[in-house]
């Protein structure tokens, strides 16, 4: 099942994230020690379409669309634009950057957020962005 959404171009990383995470079963253990939240993705389109999708990196190690998986709430939730996080996942600028020039909206567990780079960082040899 892919996550990619047509509207949402940068999407595609989502599919890059859960299948470098599906990969390997000690990475996606060590994502999940290290991660010890559910990281949420509120992404907005030029046509100013919302969608969101969901990095478990609490107990499964995977992703999903919607802002978490069933039953369960996110401990940290990362608004952008489809564009910033294209830009984000392919290395092309950082979360702090977008953050600090308020691209970037951050909800809940800011210090978790920080945890969510070397995942991304994991994506950006597999996206294709």
């Amino acid at each position: 099942m892919s996550l990619k959404h047509e509207s949402y171009p940068s999407s595609a990383a989502f599919d890059a994230i859960n299948s470098s995470l599906q990969a390997d079963d000690t990475e996606r253990k060590d994502a999940v020690k290290k991660g010890n939240a559910i990281f949420a993705f509120k992404l907005k389109n030029k046509e100013g379409q919302e969608e969101g999708w969901h990095i478990d990196l609490k107990e499964k190690g995977a992703v999903g669309k919607g802002e978490a998986p069933e039953g369960k709430k996110a401990d940290v939730t990362l608004s952008l634009s489809d564009e910033d996080f294209g830009k984000m996942v392919a290395g092309k600028t950082q979360a702090q950057r977008l953050f600090m020039s308020g691209k970037m909206k951050i909800k809940g567990d800011v210090m978790k957020a920080t945890k969510m780079e070397p995942v991304l960082k994991k994506a950006q040899t597999k996206a294709k962005l």
